[in-house]
């Protein structure tokens, strides 16, 4: 599967997706985008976006995409936290593609 990171997940976390394709928006040239371009792009190119960006699902219409969505509702960025939230987003990546749906994981 085809991981895209949002700017504001920390690079290193990328490390701990065994067995996906995982990129970072920093890496694909597109920081500082706003939320719907930044959508726009990502669906052209991967299947999955991870974010802690807790607005995203109120801001944009996220069904409107082909590319799901996975929000991570932690209590900060830090690395260790989202560690954390690994296991459960793999279940995620692991089962069958559900193009234009959020899904919110907590711990």
């Amino acid at each position: 599967m085809n991981v895209l990171l949002d700017e504001c997940i920390p690079r290193k976390l990328k490390h701990e997706f065994k067995g996906h394709s995982v990129s970072t928006v920093t890496e694909e040239g597109w920081s500082g985008r706003k939320n719907g371009d930044l959508l726009r792009l990502a669906e052209k190119k991967f299947d999955v976006f991870i974010t802690v960006d807790q607005s995203l699902s109120y801001q944009q219409n996220i069904a409107k995409f082909k590319i799901t969505t996975v929000l991570l509702a932690a209590k900060n960025n830090d690395l260790d936290t989202l560690r954390s939230f690994i296991s459960k987003v793999c279940q995620i990546l692991e089962s069958s593609k559900v193009t234009g749906r959020i899904f919110k994981v907590k711990l």
